[in-house]
């Protein structure tokens, strides 16, 4: 008997996964190992303070992805399910096909690949660009459609952070750079192909509910908290973590209060906006990145914070609406708002504070300035010859230039293989809809027997055109 046409794609997501995750069996089985301690009881020792000492961080970056950032999406009031779960599922997808390409291109070695928890993390940060990445098309998608796009997004992430961090050398512990800039604009890309029929009008479930709003600043505030640990885990132990800990607290608690003016200022009666707040709050953390782990003044992180939440405010209320009237582009999350601008605000502070560094070389102020806490003209001169100082501020503006261009040509052409009929794109009347996805349990809630068959033909109508 042959099989429905609507229970395809029900049916594609567990044949997806299952053969994912046999492969990756297999993979692990054949190549892969725990990295094997040293017999030294000081080398031991060592092992275990670093393992001590990082764990917390990852244990604080986990909650950041799992529950702050499944929150956050949950502002689509019948589509709270698909969110949370959805960037559970990609968090875990994302991390283990990442673990496996960074093993084979960088970490095998004599037909092994060591595995330790310094791997493990960095994995995790590849799998933050595809989160943040599918809050541009969030609602709109099918779950096939967002496995494939974290499937070509991880390799195109690593080999633009190699090509920025190794090859033009730029400063970036963070991640402001090579994680924010390059999801944000790879996501606009995905967006700008997939949705490029016309522009996608107001959905009537796309409104957020006063419940919907609550759940999201939620995990806007748990996203807070813990936002000091993704910028500071991969900074050097000692004065550079400690500054990079403090200048993301300093920046991160400007854009909290400047991002309350700024929505009060614009809003009608002064009342607060929740999108501003779930985002505008956040954005300070996205700047700061850059340039963490640089002793600036205290000052300057307070500054950048505001900066960043202004033009994180500025870009819901004109941007956005302007780019989809203009450009036809689609940015469910507003993505662009909250690491777009403050990224490319970040990257340009990081320009300012290298160059500043140019005034002395040789004092205390420009040696504090970079992170390995050496003089600045020898850190400089090491990588860069004659070009010293100004060099290094050329690569900070070529790398934000690559990550820009990388990731947009990368987005259109995955947008273009999202598009492909087998992956089953929801049509328009059934998007933001967890009934498509989960079985729900609350009838009260849930559409009756004919609305369910009127959806379940309306998909099938849609996998055959």
């Amino acid at each position: 008997m042959a099989v429905p046409p609507f229970t395809r794609p029900r049916r594609l997501l567990p044949l997806f996964l299952g053969l994912f995750q046999g492969a990756l069996l297999l993979f692990f089985a054949l190549f892969v190992t725990y990295d094997e301690p040293s017999a030294q009881a000081e080398d031991t020792n060592l092992v275990a303070n670093q393992v001590y000492s990082t764990f917390p961080f990852f244990q604080d970056i986990q909650v950041m992805l799992v529950v702050g950032l499944g929150l956050l999406l949950t502002f689509l009031p019948r589509y709270g399910f698909s969110a949370l779960t959805h960037n559970f599922l990609l968090l875990n997808f994302s991390m283990q096909w990442a673990l496996v390409l960074q093993g084979l291109l960088h970490h095998f070695h004599h037909g092994q690949v060591q595995l330790d928890l310094h791997k493990v993390l960095t994995a995790e940060f590849a799998a933050v660009t595809v989160l943040i990445s599918v809050g541009a098309i969030l609602g709109r998608t099918s779950p096939c459609q967002l496995l494939v796009m974290a499937t070509c997004e991880v390799p195109i992430y690593l080999a633009s952070e190699w090509i920025i961090v190794t090859c033009l050398g730029v400063l970036d512990v963070g991640g402001t750079i090579t994680i924010h800039v390059f999801s944000c604009y790879f996501g606009l890309g995905v967006s700008k192909v997939l949705f490029r029929a016309a522009q996608q009008p107001l959905h009537p479930k796309e409104t957020p509910t006063p419940r919907s709003d609550l759940m999201s600043l939620v995990g806007m505030l748990i996203l807070w908290v813990f936002w000091p640990s993704f910028v500071a885990v991969l900074c050097q132990p000692g004065d550079a973590q400690h500054r990079a800990i403090l200048n993301t607290l300093l920046a991160m608690s400007a854009s909290a209060i400047t991002t309350v003016v700024a929505s009060s200022l614009l809003e009608k009666d002064g009342k607060l906006s929740p999108s501003h707040l779930q985002n505008g709050s956040l954005a300070g953390g996205v700047a700061i990145g850059v340039v963490a782990d640089m002793a600036m003044p205290p000052v300057a992180a307070l500054a950048l914070g505001s900066l960043s939440a202004v033009a994180c405010v500025l870009g819901f209320r004109f941007l956005t609406p302007l780019l989809g009237r203009k450009l036809v582009l689609q940015d469910q999350c507003g993505i662009h708002n909250l690491h777009g601008l403050p990224g490319i605000l970040g990257a340009a502070a990081s320009i300012v504070a290298i160059l500043v560094a140019s005034e002395d070389t040789s004092g205390s102020h420009s040696s504090q300035l970079f992170p390995t806490g050496g003089n600045a003209s020898e850190v400089v001169e090491g990588q860069w010859g004659a070009h010293g100082v100004s060099g290094q501020a050329l690569c900070q503006a070529a790398g934000l230039a690559v990550a820009i261009g990388a990731s947009l040509l990368a987005g259109l052409l995955v947008g273009a293989t999202l598009r492909l009929p087998c992956l089953a794109q929801p049509p328009k009347q059934l998007c933001f809809d967890d009934s498509l996805y989960f079985k729900i349990q609350d009838q009260a809630e849930s559409p009756g027997p004919d609305s369910t068959t009127e959806e379940e033909g309306a998909l099938a109508l849609k996998e055959q055109v």
